[in-house]
């Protein structure tokens, strides 16, 4: 399900009337009172989810401001998640993502369905034998190889979830170094990508380890996906924990009369 809202002409006199007037003399930077307008317009619907913001030189010269001063002040949105880069396209309002979970798609695919540019930060991985928690969901004996991936997955330079994945190791007989920044693309090459699966939602709090690599606060609203993949016949093959910002994501399903 695609989530690309129209881009709506931008009142780029409204939004500087709004940023502005600077004063150089105060004792807050010039680009945080440029990072604080922008702010404001985004919190006043001025600038809506997905739309584009004017281009870094057309905002210097609006505010009689350097490029660095616009770009300092735009990194630091981005870092926020309010603001996404776009390569080639240009800094646009970060929007809430819709996710139909009546669809099993990989993160990589869903991101690229919204016009955005998938990444992963590995943060671990590591081969090893099941977890009694992983041998219970995914039905493996004491002992079974597995190999599991820990990774920050971004949209553009937004980071917008953190996951935790188990795979049975016969899946990718390559081993470790066969998964790049998605791990559904790496099991649909060795003929092992799930075809059904078990999810479940649950609210949760970030804890401050994870706030920092989602760029949030401690006890913000988090939403955890916990997933067991299955292959055609039935045989679990993967199981992974995913936390994503609350203020990010949407949970999406159609419902049908029995």
């Amino acid at each position: 399900m695609e989530h690309l809202s129209p881009r709506r002409p931008l009142d780029r006199r409204a939004l500087c009337a709004l940023i502005g007037p600077l004063d150089a003399t105060s004792s807050q930077p010039l680009y945080r009172q440029v990072q604080r307008g922008l702010r404001e317009a985004i919190d006043r619907r001025l600038l809506g989810p997905d739309d584009a913001l004017p281009g870094e030189r057309d905002l210097a010269e609006d505010l009689s401001v350097s490029r660095i001063t616009v770009r300092k002040a735009l990194a630091g949105l981005v870092a926020d998640g309010l603001v996404m880069r776009r390569q080639g396209s240009g800094n646009f309002v970060a929007g809430r993502v819709e996710k139909n979970f009546a669809a099993l798609t990989s993160f990589s695919e869903d991101m690229r369905a919204r016009g955005l540019v998938p990444h992963s930060v590995l943060l671990k991985r590591a081969a090893g034998t099941v977890t009694p928690e992983e041998a219970l969901a995914l039905g493996l004996s004491p002992g079974t190889a597995v190999l599991r991936f820990h990774r920050l997955r971004y949209a553009d330079d937004a980071p917008m979830a953190i996951e935790y994945a188990t795979v049975v190791a016969s899946a990718l007989p390559t081993g470790l170094d066969s998964v790049g920044d998605s791990l559904y693309e790496a099991l649909e090459r060795a003929g092992q990508r799930p075809v059904r699966a078990l999810q479940r939602l649950r609210a949760v709090l970030l804890s401050e380890p994870q706030a920092k690599l989602l760029h949030a606060k401690a006890n913000d609203a988090g939403l955890l996906v916990e997933r067991i993949g299955l292959l055609r016949d039935g045989r679990p093959i993967e199981m992974s924990h995913s936390f994503y910002r609350g203020d990010t994501y949407d949970v999406v399903a159609e419902l049908s009369a029995p």
